[in-house]
Formats: structure tokens, C-alpha cells, sequence
């Protein structure tokens, strides 16, 4: 590869010779190297990638390669877990055993093993499909905070549709609450505003911080494309609200969008109870990790008397493990008569293939909720590379009318449990981003739920097989490329 350089037919014999020995040396190294604690399709498209392109491809796997967070983060998401075990050991909220199949309850203890959070029980949860209602219902939540309020959302702007809440948020802080807000650095610098977004907090008194901040002068440098991807919002521990949606208008200030009416759908739930202390020490770690500050006051569990159990499962590469990952398959595997899964980028590894796929041809009823048209091009595609596999195992496609984009991301299991959160079942919400779901089981959680996917099958297209497979090679081709990009983690 080397000798392909214009430049090495110049040099010197003994420098090419060098060049060659090197080229040599760095092939055999990387063959060992690289599939190391990889998934075997991730490693072999590193490897093509570096061979067929060895400069522009080691550099991109130096930048790209290594998904894990410093080993400060690892280290105080270990210590959080242990502090968590040990104030949550005696805590009469924690749910052993609670109504439910007898694998929901080793679901529970796999996440408590995975996450250190457990199931807790006393709970009242409510689902909120509407956008502006939403933000509304947190902006009221706000209003009537007492001590703290802690805010932390991937992409976050100060716009028309969120100016509600933000107001509340300065008026908090102004009348003496303690209001914190994290947002993804990246995430949130790519949207329209985010320079007013900066002065606009700075003239308030909430105090914020940027997470995961890619500010290689102030020394803070990672892998670019690591994501803190969760969306929480708790005031005073008693009332907590996370799920799909970002804290910026409809159309992310997209004046593309905009033209062609393209708008993000998405889904909220609003927890009461002892889940909304598990949430806010999912907030508590991400706030350490930026800060170095500990809010340990802030987790004392409050009073609440409803009869939902519960349970955060936070996951990203301060984990050793993809707890996000293994929770979905594990309930998946389980289903025995109906599945109904909403992914915005549905871009399984192999494991939640087989799940998906093998749960249909067990005479599972499993149907998958997805766009029409995606906002993100090769994601889009990559996804689309499944369908074929999906439907001739059995799977209901259903897409969701364009120019809108189905943001929402939960699925149900019999009627047994629905899970929901901010992870898509992608390989970066399994390996790069940071995630937060949560188990809810419960026939009435799922009913709720179930509501909710009706509304989406009613408006939505189903994808037939046949039509599927007359599509165009050029369509097939995109496609099967785009797939590929999607194991670069």
C-alpha cells in the first residue's frame, strides 16, 4: 500500500525498504490489536478499512477506535455504583419480587448487577406522546420547585418552544432553588442559536455545564463522537420526567426541516416515587463526572404512595458492560405472544437481530415502528439494509409518515413490561452513547403504552415484502454500504 504513493518511487532504495518493513510491521500489529474486545464485524470493518485505505484509515480508527471514556469516568461510575449498593442495601423501597413472570424479576436483577440501580416499588407513572405537552408539564414541574431542580437533555436550545421552560428554570434559580443543566457539548453545538443558548445562561443563575466537552485548550480531548445522549428532568426528588425528547423546537432550528414540514415526535413519561431518586443518581454522576461536585443530599427518597414498580437502567462506556444491550435482549427472548418495539434508528448488532427475528418465528406477533424518511442519511440507509431480513422472518414493518420523524423510543412485551428511554437500538446507543432506560413492568404501564403504538399503526404505512424487493439496485446498493459504516464503533 505504501508503494502506491507517488513519492515512494522517489526516495532511495533503503528508505522504500524501511517504508515497507513499517507497512509491514503495522499490518501484522493491527491484525492483533484491533479485534481485541470488538465485535467481529466492527473489527473487520476497522481492518478492511485500514487496509484498503491505510493512512486516512488508521487515522480514523486513532480517532475512532477506542469507545471508551477516560479512566476518571470509569473509576467514578464504579465508585457511584458501589456508593448506591450500600445506601440502597437496607432501603425498603427495593423490590426482590413483584407481580410478573418469574424471568421479568431475573431481568431486574440483571440490571441491578449490571447498572447497581434496583427495581423500586410505589411509584405512579404517567405517559406524555405530546410534544408541547411535554415541555409544558415540566415547565409547571418547575414552577412549583422548592430546593432543586436538576436538568440534563442531549441537545438543549432556547428557543419558541422551549422559551417556557427556560423561564421557569431562571425564575427557580432567581427565588433561591438550586437549578443545574447539563447538555451534550457536540450535540447541542450543532444547533442554530447555540451562541445566544451560552449568553442567554450566563445571564442567569443556573448553573450549567457542558458534558462530555471536546475543549482540547483547556486540555479536554476524547473520542469525538462520544455522546451523553440522556434526557432527565427532576425537581425537588419528588417528580422526574425522562424519555425521547430534546429541549429544542420541533424542527431542531432547522430551516431545511422547516420547508418541508418536517417535525420530531416523540414520547415522555412523568415518574413520581422512589424511581425519581434512582433518576436523579443517574443526574448525580454525570453532574460529578463534569463538576467533581457530589450532591449526595439531594438523594434522599421522598414519600409517594402509588403501586408501580420501576427501574433505571443507565448504560454507556463508563460501563464495562452494554447494559442497554443485554436488557433488550433479555426480555425480547422472552416474549411469548406479542412484541411491539419504536426505534428512530433501528441498526441492530447481531445478537438483537436473532432476538427480533427468532421471536417472530416463534409465532411471537412482533412489529417495529420506524420512519418513513430519517433525518440522518446513512443511518437511514443502514437501517433500511434490515427490513428484507426482518420481514421475510415474520416482522410487521410499519412507517411512520414523512416529513415527520419518529423520535419515540420504547417497546412492550406481552403485557408484561415496556421499556422506555433515550436509547435506540443502534450499535452507538449500545457502545458510544451515554443512555438511560427504564423497566416499567405492569399491565397498566403497557396498556398506556400500547395506546400510544395504536396511534402510530393507525397513520402509519405497513411495508410489504414483495414491493420491498422490487426496489431499485441503486436503493439496494446505498443501502448495503451505508450498513457497513454503521460497525465502525
Amino acid at each position: 500500500m505504501l508503494f502506491q504513493l507517488p513519492l515512494v518511487g522517489l526516495l532511495p532504495d533503503w528508505v522504500t525498504l524501511v517504508l515497507a518493513v513499517v507497512d509491514l510491521v503495522i499490518r501484522i500489529a493491527v491484525l492483533g490489536i484491533i479485534p481485541g474486545n470488538r465485535r467481529p464485524t466492527t473489527a473487520m470493518a476497522w481492518l478492511l478499512a485500514i487496509f484498503f485505505i491505510p493512512t486516512v484509515g488508521l487515522l480514523l480508527f486513532l480517532l475512532f477506535g477506542n469507545f471508551r471514556l477516560s479512566r476518571r469516568r470509569r473509576e467514578q461510575q464504579l465508585q457511584v455504583n458501589a456508593r448506591v449498593r450500600a445506601a440502597l442495601a437496607e432501603s425498603h423501597d427495593v423490590v426482590t419480587s413483584f407481580p410478573g413472570p418469574e424471568w421479568l424479576q431475573s431481568a431486574a436483577e440483571l440490571n441491578r448487577g449490571l447498572g447497581a440501580l434496583p427495581m423500586v416499588n410505589g411509584n405512579t407513572v404517567r405517559l406524555i406522546p405530546e410534544y408541547e405537552d411535554a415541555l409544558a408539564e415540566m415547565a409547571d414541574a418547575v414552577r412549583g420547585a422548592q430546593r432543586f431542580v436538576n436538568a440534563e437533555f442531549y441537545i438543549v436550545s432556547w428557543d419558541e418552544t422551549t422559551d417556557e421552560l427556560f423561564t421557569a428554570l431562571a425564575e427557580a434559580a432567581e427565588r433561591g432553588v438550586e437549578v443545574r443543566l447539563l447538555f451534550d457539548h457536540l450535540g447541542t453545538l450543532r444547533i442554530n442559536g447555540y451562541r445566544d443558548l451560552k449568553k442567554r445562561l450566563k445571564a442567569t443563575r443556573i448553573q450549567w455545564r457542558r458534558m462530555l466537552p471536546l475543549l482540547p485548550v483547556h486540555g479536554q480531548w476524547r473520542r469525538v463522537d462520544l455522546r451523553n445522549h440522556r434526557k432527565i428532568l427532576v425537581v425537588d426528588g419528588e417528580v422526574a420526567f425522562s424519555g425521547s425528547l430534546n429541549l429544542v423546537e420541533r424542527s431542531y432550528r432547522n430551516p431545511r426541516h422547516r420547508r418541508v414540514g418536517r417535525q420530531w415526535v416523540e414520547l415522555m413519561g412523568r415518574f413520581e416515587g422512589p424511581v425519581v431518586t434512582t433518576l436523579n443518581v443517574v443526574f448525580a454522576t454525570d453532574w460529578l463526572s463534569e463538576t467533581d461536585q457530589l450532591l449526595e443530599e439531594q438523594l434522599e427518597p421522598a414519600d409517594h404512595e402509588g403501586d408501580a414498580p420501576a427501574q433505571v437502567v443507565p448504560s454507556g462506556p463508563a460501563f464495562a458492560n452494554e447494559n442497554n444491550l443485554r436488557l433488550f435482549n433479555t426480555l425480547i427472548y422472552s416474549a411469548q405472544h406479542r412484541l411491539s418495539i419504536c426505534s428512530p434508528y433501528f441498526v441492530p448488532d447481531d445478537s438483537l437481530l436473532y432476538a427480533v427475528t427468532t421471536a417472530a418465528q416463534r409465532g411471537v406477533d412482533v412489529e417495529l415502528f420506524v420512519s418513513e424518511q430519517g433525518d440522518q442519511f446513512l443511518v437511514h440507509h443502514a437501517q433500511q439494509s434490515y427490513y428484507e431480513q426482518l420481514l421475510a422472518a415474520g416482522v410487521k414493518i410499519y412507517r411512520y409518515p414523512k416529513p415527520y420523524v419518529l423520535h419515540s423510543k420504547h417497546f412492550t412485551v406481552d403485557d408484561d413490561v415496556a421499556v422506555l428511554g433515550s436509547s435506540n437500538m443502534d450499535m452507538r446507543s449500545f457502545s458510544l452513547n451515554m443512555e438511560v432506560s427504564l423497566m416499567l413492568p405492569g399491565a397498566g404501564i403497557v396498556a398506556q403504552m400500547r395506546a400510544v403504538e395504536d396511534t402510530y399503526r393507525q397513520i402509519s404505512e405497513p411495508l410489504d415484502l414483495v414491493a420491498w424487493r422490487g426496489r431499485s439496485l441503486v436503493s439496494r446498493y446505498v443501502d448495503n454500504v451505508a450498513r457497513l459504516t454503521a460497525t465502525l464503533q
